[in-house]
């Protein structure tokens, strides 16, 4: 942590439009005796995500000594709604109090530069000092059980506890926030990444339930599919009787046997990587850093690692898995795959030769051309800090945080998440533009521009049909190709 010279009395909690898992709002004048950790993070920021099992941790250690705010200052405009912030509290399972720091009061009055900040303040109210980036949890939990026994020790240490709200959990219903699908037309199948139900849902095309993977208890155990354990699942991938999971909560790569149902970890220790470590090498032996989606191109496995902002790939054959793309710094940057830049890629698609990836927080989409070419271009976007609504040609077009796509009929689908539309992008021309979603968020079905979708996270296309995972509506959604009508998918 960063020390601060100097005792700073640590700014008042002001400013905050909401505040959530709270009856009302916080003020550090209440929390006299008690050591305070404040995160400011944003809910699309994969590093900020990473920081969560951390603070889960510190409070169940110091549960009577320690309260963990958030501070919710949002990058995206979509971010900024209570409710959006709400649902993702739901989604990630998140019981501390939270402030909605939409106008970056709070922000700027704690002068934080970066997500994801913690910061930690002494029973007296003071700051003892900052963290930025991910990765501090050990250190922190050091200076807590410092600071706590200090304080202890001069009878300033309130233990009152402070319960944390009970957890809130999505409907009760056969998916919870979706955040991948994937259609297998030939073999009559759909499946579903119900990630916080932590499995993989195995449908027929109109939605019947044939099999389920996973017990819905997070976990990373193997061995049947009602033995085996997911954690919050995202990006699939098919080749012949296998089906390939990322295993996004557990840093692993999985496969399923649809012959057998048996599930095997193949690639990862399921410990996150950190920046220290290698480039690669055995699968098994190499640890991962959220791996958000994959494609299959025939021979290899191409994973879409939002952790460390690269592309990756697994070789099945020889048991290694391999940077491929992406320097690790977090931008734009277009040329040889060992040179481009990426930020936090969440969702892959093959063209041919061609892999498609939608870089979601550059807001862009790009194209990688396979061995032999390896080069990155991008297709069509702004950048990390030019995002919007807007159709237009390459970089005049606006996404807000892409998660997914799909190939149509020569296109490229798009689902512009926080715009909760389904775009399409010539990969030809760069240009984009709306087809399915009216661009606010619910949960409508019907003509094209009339439907609505609530942050879609996952595509997959048949020739007649795309199917959606819309993610805060706990639903998959079907849009005709032809007609471009939209229908949700009944789950039974």
């Amino acid at each position: 942590m960063e020390e601060e010279v100097g005792p700073v009395r640590a700014p008042e909690l002001d400013g905050a439009i909401a505040w959530l898992n709270t009856p009302a709002p916080i003020t550090l004048a209440q929390l006299r005796g008690k050591v305070v950790l404040l995160d400011f993070w944003t809910y699309g920021c994969i590093n900020c995500l990473h920081v969560l099992p951390d603070l889960q941790r510190l409070q169940a250690k110091f549960q009577d000594e320690l309260v963990v705010i958030g501070i919710h200052a949002a990058k995206f405009d979509n971010e900024r709604s209570t409710e959006n912030i709400r649902r993702t509290l739901q989604r990630l399972g998140i019981r501390h109090p939270v402030a909605n720091d939409a106008a970056f009061r709070i922000w700027q009055a704690y002068t934080v530069r970066a997500w994801p900040t913690q910061v930690l303040i002494d029973p007296r109210g003071y700051v003892v000092g900052t963290a930025t980036g991910e990765g501090h949890g050990a250190q922190l939990e050091e200076v807590i059980g410092a600071v706590a026994t200090v304080f202890e020790q001069e009878g300033l240490l309130d233990r009152t506890p402070r319960p944390l709200a009970p957890v809130d959990r999505a409907d009760d219903g056969p998916l919870a926030f979706p955040g991948k699908v994937l259609a297998d037309e030939a073999g009559g199948r759909l499946f579903i990444a119900d990630t916080q139900h932590h499995r993989i849902v195995e449908t027929d095309l109109d939605g019947r339930i044939g099999r389920v993977f996973g017990t819905g208890t997070p976990g990373r155990d193997y061995g049947p599919a009602d033995a085996a354990q997911f954690q919050e699942p995202q990006g699939l991938a098919l080749a012949g009787d296998t089906l390939w999971v990322a295993d996004a909560g557990n840093h692993l790569i999985r496969r399923i046997d649809l012959v057998s149902g048996m599930v095997s970890t193949v690639a990862g220790t399921g410990r996150q990587a950190t920046w220290q470590q290698s480039d690669g090498g055995a699968a098994l032996e190499t640890s991962l850093n959220s791996p958000w989606d994959l494609a299959w191109d025939g021979r290899l496995l191409f994973i879409a690692m939002a952790g460390p902002h690269q592309v990756w790939l697994l070789d099945p054959a020889r048991g290694l898995v391999l940077r491929y793309a992406g320097t690790g710094a977090e931008g734009r940057a277009d040329g040889d795959v060992d040179a481009a830049a990426f930020a936090q890629p969440s969702g892959l698609a093959i063209d041919g030769r061609t892999l498609l990836v939608a870089d979601a927080e550059a807001n862009i989409v790009r194209a990688v051309a396979l061995p032999p070419e390896n080069t990155v271009r991008t297709l069509a976007g702004g950048d990390l800090f030019e995002f919007g609504d807007v159709d237009g040609e390459g970089d005049a077009a606006r996404f807000q945080h892409p998660l997914g796509l799909a190939v149509s009929e020569g296109q490229v689908l798009v689902a512009d998440t926080y715009n909760h539309r389904i775009r399409r992008l010539d990969p030809v021309s760069g240009r984009v533009t709306r087809w399915v979603g009216s661009g606010r968020p619910g949960h409508v079905d019907g003509a094209p521009h009339q439907a609505c979708f609530y942050e879609p996270g996952g595509l997959s296309a048949s020739s007649t049909h795309v199917y959606v995972a819309d993610t805060n509506n706990h639903a998959v959604r079907v849009i005709e190709i032809a007609s471009g009508e939209v229908r949700t998918l009944r789950i039974t």
